[in-house]
């Protein structure tokens, strides 16, 4: 796509990615609120990748990085915006902060029901990690 633009959000662009999450992403988070998106922000400005056409919000990232290890979250292309490469754009975004940030691998949070992001997944170049499992323990709200 020649009009693509890749760019941090901004606090001002939660609202919209929280309604484009819940027609593009696939399943839902405890941190798929404004709360939740307004601390990701706040901790780390460039975190949440946005990628937009002609003014629209088309695709999202998370690229966070705890100094130590990279974590993609909410890899979502809009439905109608599908195979056009602004996932594959939104990748090489996150990779190279990653990179610059001096990070060393990457790993990518994927539903496992979730079989089209899978392929798209394994064609950027992503593995499943069969030896590990994630576990999670869901956090008393203290707001």
């Amino acid at each position: 796509m020649h009009d693509l633009r890749i760019r941090a959000a901004s606090p001002d662009d939660l609202d919209t990615v929280l309604a484009f999450w819940r027609t593009a992403a696939e399943g839902t988070s405890i941190s798929d609120d404004r709360a939740g998106v307004e601390r990701l922000v706040a901790r780390d400005p460039e975190a949440l990748i946005l990628a937009e056409s002609g003014g629209e919000l088309v695709g999202t990232v998370v690229a966070g990085f705890d100094g130590w290890r990279c974590h993609l979250y909410r890899l979502a292309v809009h439905p109608g915006r599908r195979r056009r490469g602004i996932g594959s754009a939104l990748l090489a975004a996150a990779e190279e902060r990653f990179v610059r940030l001096g990070g060393r691998r990457a790993d990518a949070m994927v539903l496992t029901r979730n079989e089209t992001a899978h392929h798209a997944w394994t064609a950027a170049g992503y593995s499943a990690e069969e030896k590990w499992r994630r576990w999670v323990k869901p956090l008393p709200d203290k707001s």
